[in-house]
């Protein structure tokens, strides 16, 4: 989720105001990546810079791909995206699965169309694996046949993720070992593999390909700011989206009747306000789940960013997208010189 919908607008041009030259033209080799976790100002960010440097967003996070999801997952604003031209946002319905995979063939496309009209492409997210296939390449693990992953689903139901967890340390143990009971998704996919092909999952992950499948320079910048004036942001944040409507955004999903494994039934909030709008618990105790749900992925974001991205820029306070910028623009200046 992007944090910039609850930040105050900053003027479209505003950058330009400064009196500087655009130097997109000099960066037509780059890609630049600007993440971190939930609610530290990417969006933001990336505003920013696209606005400057002639550039173009490509959404980098997992649930805002997703249409019906908009006030839940934070998106960027109409004013935003009409200011600026924003990819892969609000792309599918909720009714459709999207893999990494096809996350990274619907990037790829975006990027080369983006290049192709002189633009800067700006990847901008925070769901790290998205990222990680982005600039190193994603491994081909052979498809699995829906009917044998819905029924390991409901050997999972039936079973419950301990069990679930012992059948996979039997045929798999170093992905049983990478998992806990509860990551249903990823030990179903694990298990589903192994089923499939007679191979562990580790076994075609070694075949992941040596590079990125985008041609040129990644330029990786990271947000990481003070945890506790983020988690503080995460709050705000949430009481924002119950006035903007997120409850009754999660009441239009339920009317739908989906199967509640879709990815976008576990985004944050369907879960807790699904438990409010069935009388289970108190709008309250939603809020309060919901935010301190978010707080703990975001704990999870950072100690991913933390152990898997070497960023070329780290900024780690809260001191404004004017101040985020400018170090951003001190960066590219230097690269769009050195190229």
């Amino acid at each position: 989720m992007i944090f910039s919908s609850y930040l105050p607008a900053w003027g479209t041009h505003w950058t330009k105001a400064l009196g500087l030259v655009s130097a997109a033209d000099s960066l037509n080799n780059f890609t630049i990546v600007i993440c971190g976790p939930t609610a530290s100002g990417k969006s933001a960010l990336a505003l920013a810079v696209a606005d400057f440097f002639n550039g173009e967003i490509i959404n980098g996070d997992s649930m805002q791909i997703y249409r019906e999801l908009k006030v839940l997952t934070a998106r960027s604003r109409d004013e935003e995206t009409k200011t600026v031209t924003h990819h892969l946002y609000g792309e599918l319905s909720i009714k459709e699965k999207c893999s990494a995979g096809a996350w990274l063939n619907l990037a790829v496309d975006a990027i080369t169309d983006v290049r192709a009209r002189g633009k800067l492409p700006i990847v901008c997210g925070g769901t790290g694996l998205y990222l990680k296939i982005l600039m190193e390449g994603i491994a081909e693990v052979p498809d699995v046949p829906e009917s044998l992953t819905e029924d390991l689903h409901q050997l999972y139901e039936r079973e419950g993720g301990v069990a679930f967890h012992k059948r996979l340390s039997i045929v798999d143990p170093e992905s049983a070992s990478k998992l806990t009971i509860s990551d249903r998704q990823r030990l179903i996919r694990a298990y589903s593999v192994v089923e499939a092909t007679g191979r562990k999952l580790g076994y075609w992950q070694t075949k992941q390909p040596a590079g990125s499948p985008v041609e040129g320079q990644f330029v990786k910048i990271v947000l990481t700011p003070p945890r506790d004036e983020l988690y503080q942001r995460i709050n705000h944040r949430l009481d924002a989206m119950v006035s903007d409507g997120a409850v009754e955004e999660v009441a239009d999903v339920l009317e739908k009747n989906l199967n509640p494994q879709l990815p976008a039934m576990k985004a944050l909030g369907v879960p807790e306000f699904s438990r409010y709008l069935r009388g289970q618990i108190g709008l309250n105790e939603a809020i309060e789940n919901v935010k301190s749900a978010t707080r703990h992925f975001a704990k999870r974001q950072f100690t991913w960013f933390r152990n898997h991205m070497t960023a070329d820029l780290v900024i780690e306070d809260f001191g404004g997208t004017k101040a985020a910028f400018s170090r951003v623009k001190a960066l590219l200046g230097t690269l769009s010189v050195g190229s």
